[in-house]
């Protein structure tokens, strides 16, 4: 199955977006895409987010986009139904991994102790979300689990900002993060585009050399 890391190997941070009306997402994925950062997640929590991804999927050739806060096997068909090419949860159940699964989606179940990083390892899932990663320990905890787990690979969220988006992905176990500091509010209520490619032009900047999976 290909990884999420591998749809865009080249991209350092994965824009989490949440979207309040849809006929924002066109042109915020665009300016996302023109900043360098087509992998895009639009998170499962508005009733907007799903004609959100339908819309970045069908308009904008550029974008990867994926789906976020997928908590149920529900909202896993939801996903795929709209056009979504990866998932990601912030946790994870039997069901749901299963759902996720079946899909033949690149995904990333999210984990936040050791215990639930062994269990996938054990099913043979080596990419996950870590959330959320400031408040779960940060890049001392991820540093640690590098060791004794070196299979794992991780995309950091929760919490992750310009400043410590380098730390992360300096450590041999992260793929990318995931964050929503080129996305202020006062930015996207008023429509600012440009801003917002600025923004993610710097976030992009931030990739150095891709992290390989140990073997």
């Amino acid at each position: 199955m290909t990884s999420v890391f591998d749809l865009a190997p080249e991209t350092p941070v994965v824009p989490v977006v949440v979207i309040e009306d849809a006929a924002d997402a066109v042109p915020l994925a665009r300016a996302l895409v023109a900043g360098g950062l087509p992998l895009i997640e639009v998170t499962l929590r508005t009733p907007a987010a799903l004609d959100a991804v339908r819309a970045v999927a069908a308009e904008v050739p550029g974008a990867v986009v994926g789906a976020g806060t997928v908590v149920s096997a529900a909202g896993v068909a939801d996903a795929v139904g709209a056009g979504a090419r990866f998932l990601v949860s912030p946790g994870w159940t039997e069901r749901l991994l299963g759902a996720m699964r079946d899909t033949g989606l690149p995904f990333l179940p999210g984990v936040s102790t050791t215990s639930e990083v062994v269990a996938l390892l054990e099913q043979g899932v080596e990419d996950m979300k870590f959330f959320p990663a400031e408040a779960a320990g940060g890049v001392p905890y991820l540093k640690s689990l590098a060791g004794p787990l070196p299979r794992a690979r991780f995309c950091p969220t929760g919490g992750v900002s310009l400043a410590s988006a380098p730390a992360y992905l300096s450590l041999p176990n992260v793929g990318c993060v995931g964050g929503t500091w080129m996305l202020p509010s006062d930015a996207l209520a008023a429509r600012d585009w440009a801003r917002v490619e600025t923004l993610a032009r710097e976030a992009a900047a931030l990739r150095g050399p891709v992290s390989a999976r140990p073997r």
